[in-house]
């Protein structure tokens, strides 16, 4: 069964989606098979991939083709709509020339889906015809990585505490969380340590209710774990972060470690010492810190590639120029492919 890694936080601008396709892309160059789900209505990941400019004439946009669902919204629809048909996989959409790499379109439609998933989330199964819906996500992610051969599911989600969104969660094997050193950053670690552990014990208790157990998508049994904690778009001098931007960073790791970690833990939603220790992740520090991606995110999303594949003819640069953006991209390809070492060492870790 595919591997589900969710990247999660409900505060805004702290690159997700960029984290998603560029962490995806890289784990698949690793030979992983990788499907990225756009499960945020605002569908970022989904204008990233196809390009922002043929978005609106895409099919995966439109419906369905030859009867198959070509987005998320489309292929919950069976179980929302409570139509007479078994959730099928969807049709996925290869992307750029990443032979390895497939998105799973997200669609604005999902949105209409969030205050029934709530109404059934909070009944928790004692409606017998909302029972399906609480398990039918996972079901059609698994669904759809089957048919596709896929190894893991990398899930962006949108910036909220709704109901879609702590579904996901909890139907997450692993979980990465983005950060941005600011103040605001640093509030929302306090409101996760508190909201994450309050969804663990609802799938906890969703997972063994018999109504949902009983389900034609029964709510799965697994407890999402903390990979690591990422820390994006902060402005360099010398090749570290300015002095403004380190004392966020630092408050961030503070209140990580005070807060967020032991919370987790109480929780039993963190690996095993040994585990982190193995992939060189230090929980109290990020797994991943990059600094601002500047005009290269324009050009990614324009060329539908990771910012560290982009070639001098897309960046349109010549000379010392050139050679400062292409020392960049190698530093971004760096920190990437170290950063998708550490997940794939963790999850194999984890599993064996």
């Amino acid at each position: 069964m595919a591997i589900l890694i969710s990247l999660f936080n409900h505060k805004g601008g702290v690159s997700k989606t960029t984290t998603a396709f560029n962490l995806g892309w890289m784990l698949a160059r690793k030979n992983k098979k990788v499907m990225l789900v756009d499960c945020d209505p605002q569908c970022n990941l989904t204008g990233m991939v196809l390009g922002l400019k043929d978005l609106e004439s895409a099919d995966i946009i439109q419906g369905k083709r030859d009867g198959k669902p070509l987005n998320v919204k489309d292929g919950l629809l069976p179980a929302f709509e409570s139509q007479p048909i078994p959730l099928a996989p969807v049709e996925l959409t290869r992307i750029g020339n990443n032979d390895q790499l497939f998105l799973l379109p997200g669609h604005i439609g999902l949105a209409e889906y969030e205050v029934t998933l709530g109404i059934a989330q909070e009944l928790s199964g004692s409606v017998v015809t909302l029972k399906n819906l609480p398990g039918s996500i996972r079901h059609l992610l698994n669904l759809t990585a089957e048919v596709h051969e896929i190894d893991y599911i990398i899930v962006d989600m949108s910036p909220s505490l709704g109901a879609l969104n702590q579904n996901l969660l909890s139907v997450s094997d692993y979980f990465l969380i983005p950060m941005h050193p600011d103040y605001f950053s640093n509030m929302a670690i306090g409101s996760l340590s508190n909201v994450l552990p309050k969804w663990r014990n609802w799938a906890i208790t969703a997972a063994n209710n018999p109504v949902l157990m009983s389900a034609a998508y029964p709510f799965p049994k697994v407890c999402p774990k903390l990979l690591g904690y990422i820390v994006q778009k902060y402005r360099p001098r010398g090749g570290v972060p300015s002095r403004a931007f380190q004392t966020w960073i630092d408050e961030l790791e503070t209140n990580v470690a005070e807060q967020l970690i032991p919370a987790l833990e109480k929780a039993g939603m963190t690996l095993d010492k040994k585990v982190y220790q193995k992939a060189n992740i230090g929980l109290n520090h990020p797994m991943l810190q990059m600094p601002d991606f500047n005009s290269l995110i324009a050009k990614s999303q324009e060329y539908q590639v990771p910012i560290f594949e982009l070639t001098a003819e897309q960046l349109e640069q010549v000379g010392v120029v050139l050679q400062t953006t292409q020392n960049s991209q190698n530093e971004f390809r760096r920190l990437f492919s170290e950063a998708a070492d550490k997940v794939i060492t963790a999850i194999d870790a984890d599993r064996n």
